[in-house]
């Protein structure tokens, strides 16, 4: 059995300060926004990666996003305690295969002091909930705001729950070789313009297509999934930090990777850009760089994509920043001049404005 510590003795650790103690918790990045211990920093394996990590291909530090908390992992790894813990599990054996148990003995063989929290997170939450930090509500599994919020109930872009690209969908990974994506989505990243491909995860992984379409930059629009290849130095990386959340500012990084993209096209590269499932995230930063490149209307620059990428469902908040992009370039979409046209009125939950929007998908 592999040795776990218990919640009051982590109690008494955090009481004390927690000056030798380096918190990992290995849930999904979207649960542990939701809370967390204190301190502690996150280390999820995503779904795609997971065969590859048990190959012993992927080292630690990789699978954790902020720089900062990578540089802490670093730093303390080989010289403090180390506590992992998941949801509930309150005992663990060796040989194991479970998330927690593959990283548990990955740190043991590396030379870590590692071991489990016996009970996980939500027997502590309950103990000590004063030792717990919670970023945001995500209560429930949904990544956007029920259509009555917006008032969008009549427009088809993400009309249930979740849209179907939640990173709560890295924690539902399996041991099996098939991959977490939707049997839909194309396995190969889509063309949009001659050098910007949109893609998912799985396309940022496959040094074969990379090769195949020239891609030698890769903007990464997830908190959490690592850069595969970022320092073997043949891919210039962008990672831009935003779970598929209607809460998400995505707006705020549009110019940044705007000018990615364009570096790329002045260097004759090819670029793709992705998230999880390439349908929400990506969709959006590939839609806002149609905009302002060629000059097109929200409406023309969805309708562009969606010709190239059926399943594509940004969420509703992202679709009302994409109308503020739109009124800050000084488009006009054909609704803008037809009265008669069915319109669709809402505002987002970062702005009050009321905007216009015609339906957006094709017949």
């Amino acid at each position: 059995m592999m040795t776990g510590k218990s919640v009051d003795w982590l109690q008494v650790e955090l009481e004390s300060g927690g000056n030798s103690l380096l918190l990992l918790d290995c849930r999904s990045h979207e649960v542990y926004e939701s809370s967390h211990i204190e301190t502690a920093i996150n280390l999820a394996i995503p779904g795609l990666m997971l065969r590859r990590f048990k190959r012993g291909n992927l080292p630690i530090r990789s699978l954790i996003p902020n720089n900062e908390d990578k540089e802490k992992f670093i730093r303390q790894c080989k010289t403090d305690t180390v506590i992992l813990y998941d949801e509930c599990t309150s005992e663990m054996h060796s040989g194991t295969s479970s998330v927690l148990g593959l990283l548990l003995q990955k740190l043991w063989d590396e030379g870590c002091q590692a071991y489990y929290l016996g009970g996980g997170f939500a027997s502590f939450q309950t103990e000590y909930p004063e030792h717990c930090e919670t970023l945001l509500d995500v209560s429930c599994p949904s990544t956007s705001p029920p259509a009555s919020v917006l008032g969008l109930g009549g427009l088809r872009i993400s009309s249930d729950c979740s849209d179907g690209e939640s990173d709560r969908e890295l924690c539902s990974a399996t041991e099996s070789d098939e991959s977490p994506l939707s049997s839909a989505q194309a396995a190969f990243p889509v063309e949009i313009l001659p050098y910007l491909y949109l893609g998912c995860a799985k396309d940022s992984s496959n040094l074969d297509v990379l090769g195949k379409y020239n891609i030698k930059y890769i903007l990464n629009v997830t908190p959490n999934l690592p850069n595969m290849f970022e320092h073997e130095g043949h891919f210039r990386y962008k990672q831009i930090p935003i779970s598929d959340h209607w809460s998400q500012n995505l707006s705020q990084f549009f110019p940044e990777a705007i000018s990615f993209i364009d570096e790329a096209r002045s260097k004759r590269c090819g670029v793709l850009v992705h998230c999880l499932a390439g349908i929400s995230r990506s969709v959006t930063v590939t839609v806002a760089y149609l905009m302002q490149h060629l000059s097109l209307s929200l409406n023309d620059a969805y309708d562009f994509v969606k010709r190239k990428k059926s399943n594509i469902s940004p969420n509703f908040n992202f679709m009302g920043q994409l109308l503020d992009f739109e009124r800050t370039l000084g488009l006009s979409s054909p609704c803008d001049n037809c009265p008669d046209s069915a319109q669709l009125y809402f505002s987002t939950p970062t702005n009050h404005n009321v905007f216009q929007l015609d339906t957006l998908e094709t017949t």
